[in-house]
């Protein structure tokens, strides 16, 4: 059975800084691509970073600079440096895996509330 769960969200002041976490179980890790995922009320969910098995990540461009994604493939875990956050960074958070060979996220954690005040 695969499990994500993820934890650190929070409520921070804005230009203030979050580390997520997401511990996975149930799958070869290091063969899956990883990333995070937001969504803020309203809106539609969001690809922010992701962590390719081949080593490479990518990031939407209102985090470039600011957030950075990271791995610990002995650890089975995910990390997502969150800095200099903003109030539009407000939304829960999401993380995902995938086969490198699948268009879609096929395993999702349950999400964590990140809050960012002004």
């Amino acid at each position: 059975q695969v499990q994500l769960v993820e934890s650190g969200g929070g409520l921070v002041q804005a230009g203030g800084s979050l580390r997520l976490s997401c511990a996975a179980s149930g799958i070869i890790f290091s063969g899956n691509v990883m990333g995070w995922h937001r969504q803020a009320p309203g809106k539609q969910r969001e690809l922010v970073a992701r962590y390719t098995s081949a080593g490479s990540t990518n990031y939407v461009d209102s985090v470039k600079g600011r957030f950075t994604i990271s791995r610990d493939n002995a650890k089975n875990m995910v990390y997502l440096q969150m800095n200099s956050l903003k109030p539009e960074d407000t939304a829960v958070y999401y993380c995902a895996a995938r086969r490198p060979d699948s268009r879609y996220y096929e395993y999702w954690g349950q999400g964590t509330q990140v809050t960012v005040s002004s």
